[in-house]
């Protein structure tokens, strides 16, 4: 145990954001460098070591947290990278992109400020990184089993990481031109700078991981014949069709989705564009969807420089505190939550349904109509009387995915079968019914958490091991029917 009495000493602590007006001014990430390793000692000694870790159970990966929070309370930074990397492959992802329910089902959050987890995670990363502590680990002998993973989100370079390191030859294939799926394109720079990424590829490069960017599995090679070539197959393409709003002044320009926005800003950073084809640059922005990719729209055009924006939600405000009753500890509960986007401006408005947009005469959106709405036994119905419309120049629709992509011809060349939410289904060792092909992440599971990705990508790689060679040491952290600890 790290600190007997830590929890009774220190309160919790996070790590400092630096001032709005100067991060807006550029794309790097919103904490103060350096700012938590003067804490984060103080800050692990909180953790109680309980004699059942709730947060083994509220991460999917079921990381050994207690452990890791006894090494960085002393500061034995190379034991605790060991320990942290024992069960998650990317740990300087989830460390700043996770929601950490980890967190939620901390056992001093029961009548206290829950443990930092999420910032000693990343703290023990960034050290372990800095003192070089994060090598390559190259397979002992190769397999001579060739693996395809289709994909390379935090899903697919789990599960290639995992095969590579258990002796298999594997190639990531990516239909973007540069590795990390939505990692790379998705998350704004000011979440998570892309040299994180960058680096973990050359570790993975070094171990022998190869990587084929560009090339679309289903439209630029054909799916029967990927399986020809090699002797397994993971698909992990994520959950990429975007839900739509089907109402009047759809085809307005001006209106895109998350997807079609996101990554342009994320090409300016790597140094594509000099600006952007789609900005929010004076500009009045609307965003549909309330939740971590619409707050990566609000932010995004926040720093491009956005008359104003405006965050829509059809459901009603969440509580600040988690209900015993509705969403008791343990479990993940649904909170408003305040990210550093929401901190930079913007109106956030709930309960409110978008009815149809409005347009210029050369069909330019300029205005979005939308009313109220509350539930009337157990439905959202619109109030009458509360029409209004906002200005809205571009509109960004940030209302999540709704299954794998079905248009490129990889469900159908494969012959997959999918479940009844339209997902691609598998069984307990993750693979389809296509024998040789297996699936991981949210092409299997439907959207999810980086943290969820992460597991199933681990777990999908041990039954792909088990289906090359009879046998597999590698470690399965979930199942694939296994869900959020969520009421």
């Amino acid at each position: 145990m790290a600190d007997p009495k830590g929890f009774l000493n220190h309160g919790r602590e996070v790590a400092k954001s630096r001032p709005v007006d100067v991060r807006l001014k550029d794309w790097n990430e919103v904490y103060v460098p350096g700012s938590l390793l003067p804490i984060i000692s103080k800050q692990a000694s909180r953790c109680m070591d309980c004699g059942i870790p709730f947060c083994h159970n509220g991460c999917p990966l079921g990381n050994l947290i207690p452990e890791w929070n006894d090494y960085a309370y002393r500061e034995d930074w190379a034991a605790a990278s060991e320990r942290l990397h024992a069960t998650n492959n990317f740990p300087e992802f989830t460390g700043r992109l996770c929601p950490a329910p980890c967190e939620s089902a901390c056992v001093l959050g029961i009548n206290q400020p829950a443990v930092t987890i999420k910032n000693v995670e990343v703290s023990i990363i960034d050290k372990a990184w800095e003192t070089g502590d994060v090598a390559p680990q190259a397979p002992e002998r190769l397999s001579g089993k060739t693996v395809a993973v289709i994909g390379s989100g935090p899903a697919g370079l789990a599960a290639a990481q995992q095969l590579t390191r258990a002796g298999h030859t594997v190639a990531v294939y990516e239909r973007a031109d540069r590795i990390g799926g939505l990692l790379r394109y998705g998350i704004p720079e000011f979440k998570m700078e892309k040299r994180h990424i960058n680096r973990r590829i050359e570790q993975m490069r070094a171990e022998g991981t190869r990587f084929r960017t560009g090339i679309e599995i289903g439209r630029d090679l054909k799916a029967t014949d990927l399986r020809k070539r090699y002797d397994a197959v993971v698909i992990a393409a994520g959950a990429t069709t975007a839900r739509d709003l089907p109402v009047p002044g759809r085809e307005l320009t001006g209106i895109y989705q998350a997807m079609e926005y996101l990554p342009l800003a994320n090409k300016v950073q790597e140094g594509d564009y000099v600006a952007p084809p789609i900005t929010a640059e004076g500009k009045h922005v609307v965003v549909i969807g309330g939740g971590d990719t619409g707050a990566d729209c609000v932010g995004t055009a926040h720093r491009q420089g956005a008359a104003s924006v405006t965050q829509l939600e059809i459901m009603p405000r969440p509580n600040e505190d988690r209900n015993p009753v509705s969403q008791p500890w343990p479990t993940f509960p649904m909170l408003y939550k305040v990210t550093s986007a929401h901190e930079e401006g913007g109106d956030r408005v709930y309960s409110v349904s978008t009815t149809h947009f409005e347009g210029d005469e050369d069909g330019n959106v300029q205005w979005l109509h939308l009313t109220e709405v509350e539930f009337v036994d157990g439905k959202l119905t619109q109030k009458p009387g509360t029409e209004r419309k906002i200005p809205a120049q571009l509109v960004t629709l940030a209302m999540g995915f709704t299954g794998t992509d079905r248009e490129n011809g990889l469900v159908e060349q494969f012959g997959l079968e999918l479940d009844e939410r339209g997902n691609i289904a598998r069984d307990a060792d993750f693979q389809t019914n296509v024998p040789g092909v297996y699936v991981a992440g949210d092409a299997g599971r439907g959207q999810s958490l980086i943290v969820w990705a992460i597991a199933e990508g681990r777990s999908a790689a041990k039954g792909v091991d088990r289906f090359l060679t009879g046998a597999s040491e590698l470690p399965a952290p979930i199942r694939p029917t296994d869900r959020s600890l969520m009421v």
